[in-house]
């Protein structure tokens, strides 16, 4: 006897044309209509008055009218983007509301609603005759730094008097992802005499050279390092990209005891700007998270874009004891008393600067220190080139 087979595997709900039924019924306001309606029928009978009775009729006729403006289901394509995925603090950022009407009938009384953060956003949709598709943008909130959920989208359909609604999701949820503001930097110094104008590079001399990440394929490109493998799995020639392991690093602490937007914005302006000339680069915070191994830049914004003030009494006291000596340290804080604990280790650093982002006034000069006070990320850039 043959078996029979397994039943298909359901899909995963993207279903941007028929989306998923939450909710279809009375709304507050209809629920109230046909309680009054109920009331009023139970007077009419027991006074003998047949106008509470008129009255109890043309709500229920009303209820009813509302039921069939709801009841179809409207065939719709609706999909949302939210561009840009990732973005610095205080930028703009939209979501962006595509949709179309699939079915033979126009459509109205539309409203779509997003779930941003903590909070809904309702927006009211145009009126959508058959066939017809529109377009409709709404900001999203930068001002705080982090993961915003964006969704789930719904997309209510009302009839002109309140009484009944029909809710329907449509597509998965997003995440907005608000990054530290940076602004440009030169290269913090190192103490050494060579590399300072740039990383050897894809030309770093041998015994020196070690991997560090995978670029496209250029041409006048080494072919002996190509990466064949990540080449086939990605269908472009990618090609090994090598620097000198003898290239000055620039080490980054940030303090996250009294953590504010000031000095995350600082810590990541002068990672990037490392990351970006071809050095190297450690990020390391008070919170205890391990160091990306090779991060470029993009990975240290999307890092530093979650940090949180830090809870343990320590701060980054121990941070700064276990760092790895060698080339520049950057220590981004706000507390006094790290600047002193920074003057313990010039001997191990080439170069020791703290940007301190606390309450004025600035702490007192430490001995192979260099201090670069700052209020804001504007300060930062005028201080920098002066330090």
């Amino acid at each position: 006897m043959r078996s029979q087979p397994p039943p298909p595997a359901s899909r995963p709900r993207s279903g941007t044309r028929s989306g998923t039924r939450l909710a279809g019924a009375l709304t507050p306001l209809g629920r109230g209509t046909l309680a009054g309606a109920a009331v009023l029928y139970a007077a009419g009978f027991v006074l003998g008055y047949p106008e509470p009775v008129v009255l109890a009729t043309g709500a229920l006729l009303a209820l009813a009218a509302a039921l069939a403006w709801t009841a179809p289901k409207p065939a719709l394509e609706v999909r949302r983007e939210v561009t840009p995925l990732k973005v610095p603090r205080g930028e703009a950022a939209v979501a962006v509301l595509h949709v179309a009407n699939l079915g033979r009938r126009g459509l109205s009384g539309l409203r779509a609603g997003d779930r941003v953060g903590g909070a809904e956003h309702v927006v009211d949709l145009p009126r959508l005759p058959r066939g017809a598709a529109r377009t409709v943008s709404y900001p999203l909130p930068t001002g705080e730094r982090g993961e915003i959920p964006v969704g789930p989208l719904v997309v209510v359909r009302a009839d002109p008097f309140g009484l009944t609604r029909r809710v329907r999701e449509y597509g998965p949820p997003a995440t907005l992802l608000v990054r530290p503001r940076t602004l440009p930097l030169p290269v913090p110094p190192s103490g050494r005499a060579h590399h300072l104008e740039g990383p050897a590079g894809d030309n770093a001399p041998s015994g020196t050279a070690t991997f560090h990440t995978l670029r496209e394929y250029v041409v006048g490109d080494d072919l002996r390092h190509v990466h064949w493998r990540s080449s086939a799995r990605t269908g472009t020639l990618m090609v090994r990209r090598l620097i000198d392991a003898a290239l000055p690093t620039t080490t980054v602490v940030l303090d996250t005891l009294g953590l504010t937007e000031p000095a995350v914005d600082a810590a990541a302006s002068v990672a990037v700007a490392a990351a970006r000339a071809g050095f190297p680069v450690r990020v390391l915070t008070g919170d205890g998270l391990p160091p990306d191994a090779r991060p470029d830049a993009e990975t240290i914004l999307d890092r530093l874009a979650l940090v949180r003030p830090g809870t343990g009494a320590a701060g980054a006291a121990e941070v700064l004891r276990t760092a790895r000596g060698g080339g520049s340290l950057v220590l981004v804080t706000g507390d006094p008393a790290q600047v002193g604990r920074a003057a313990g280790l010039r001997r191990r650093f080439d170069h020791v600067i703290c940007v301190y982002a606390g309450p004025a006034p600035a702490p007192a000069p430490a001995p192979g220190v260099t201090i670069v006070p700052i209020t804001s990320l504007d300060d930062l850039p005028p201080a920098w080139s002066t330090r």
